[in-house]
C-alpha cells in the first residue's frame, strides 16, 4: 500500500525539480523523501525517476502516477475543506417520480434541492409506480416518489401527503348532478390505470372491496392519456381533483359525485435504509415540505 505522504513527495519533486527542494517544502529531510519514493516505486513495480539524469526527471510510469497523485491531493483538500465546513460536496441524485408529481410540484422540489445542495446533479425519471419501485430495488434509482402501494423491509418509507381523486367525465357524457352509486357508474365505460400504476392498484383494490362489477373497462397506464380520453367523452375516469380543477372550471370536465367516494391515496418517498444516507433522509424531508398536488406546474 502507498500513503499520501509518498504521493506528496512525488508531486513536490516533480514541481520543484529536486529531492532537496521537495524535502524543504515538506519540512523534512532529503533521506526521508528518498525513502518515500523508494517505497512508492516498490508499490508501482517500476522506477519513477530516471536516475541517469542530474535533475529529478520522471519516467513514463512516473508521469502516469503523477497524474493520479494530483487527483488524490485535490481530493485530500476537498475532504479537509468538508471537515472545516468550507465546501459543499458535489452530489448526484437519481430521482424517480410519477406523471402527477411531474405535472405539479416537481419544479418546487428541484428548486428546493438546489437551494440546499447547490452542487447537486439530479437525474429525473418519470414512470409508472411499479417500474420505479423495481428500479429502486435494482439500485438504479436513489429515491422514488409514488403512491404507497409496495413495501419491503429494506426500504424506508416517508409519508408525504394524501391525494384526493374524484370521478370525472365530459359534461356531454353525463348531465346528472346527483350522486351515483358504483352500480350506476358501471353503466358507463370506466377508464382506469393498470397494475403498474400505484393509483391504479389503489383504486382496483377499493373497487374490489366495494364489490363493483365493471363490465366496460378501458385500461391505460398513462394519466395524461386517460385525461384526454375523458375530455373527449369516451368514458369516466378518476383524476386528482386539485390538479385538474382548471379543466372543470373551463367546462371540459365535470366532477361526478359518488357514494361512496374514492379513497384518498397516500404518497410516499422511498429509499434504501440498508445503505444509510443522511443525504437521502434530507431529500425525503425536502419532499415533505414541498409536496403539493394542488398547484399545476408552478415554481
Amino acid at each position: 500500500m502507498f500513503s499520501l505522504k509518498q504521493v506528496e513527495a512525488l508531486y513536490w519533486i516533480a514541481q520543484l525539480g529536486t529531492f532537496e527542494r521537495a524535502a524543504a517544502k515538506l519540512n523534512t529531510t532529503q533521506s526521508t523523501i528518498s525513502k518515500r519514493i523508494r517505497e512508492l516505486e516498490l508499490v508501482a513495480g517500476l522506477p519513477l525517476f530516471d536516475r541517469s539524469q542530474r535533475s529529478a526527471r520522471l519516467t513514463d510510469k512516473g508521469e502516469q502516477l503523477l497524474a493520479l497523485a494530483q487527483e488524490m491531493l485535490v481530493l485530500q483538500q476537498r475532504v479537509l475543506h468538508l471537515k472545516e465546513g468550507n465546501e459543499t460536496p458535489a452530489r448526484q441524485l437519481r430521482l424517480g417520480i410519477t406523471e402527477l408529481t411531474a405535472l405539479t410540484w416537481l419544479p418546487r422540489l428541484i428548486a428546493s434541492l438546489r437551494a440546499k445542495y447547490p452542487k447537486v446533479t439530479i437525474e429525473t425519471e418519470v414512470g409508472m409506480s411499479r417500474d420505479l419501485y423495481d428500479r429502486l430495488q435494482e439500485d438504479r434509482l436513489d429515491l422514488i416518489i409514488i403512491p404507497e402501494a409496495f413495501s419491503d423491509q429494506n426500504i424506508t418509507v416517508v409519508q408525504l401527503t394524501q391525494n384526493r381523486n374524484v370521478w370525472m367525465g365530459s359534461p356531454k357524457l353525463l348531465r346528472t348532478r346527483r350522486k351515483l352509486s358504483i352500480t350506476e357508474l358501471a353503466e358507463y365505460t370506466i377508464l382506469v390505470q393498470g397494475n403498474r400504476s400505484g393509483t391504479g392498484i389503489w383504486v382496483s383494490r377499493w373497487l374490489k372491496s366495494e364489490g363493483a362489477m365493471l363490465p366496460r373497462l378501458f385500461s391505460c397506464d398513462s394519466l395524461i392519456a386517460l385525461l384526454g380520453l375523458a375530455v373527449a367523452g369516451l368514458g369516466i375516469t378518476y383524476l386528482p381533483l386539485q390538479c385538474f380543477k382548471p379543466l372543470v372550471a373551463q367546462g371540459k370536465l365535470k366532477v361526478i359525485p359518488t357514494d361512496p367516494e374514492l379513497p384518498a391515496i397516500p404518497y410516499v418517498a422511498m429509499y434504501h435504509h440498508d445503505r444509510p444516507s443522511a443525504f437521502m433522509a434530507s431529500v425525503a424531508k425536502i419532499a415533505q415540505a414541498t409536496c403539493d398536488f394542488s398547484r399545476q406546474l408552478q415554481g
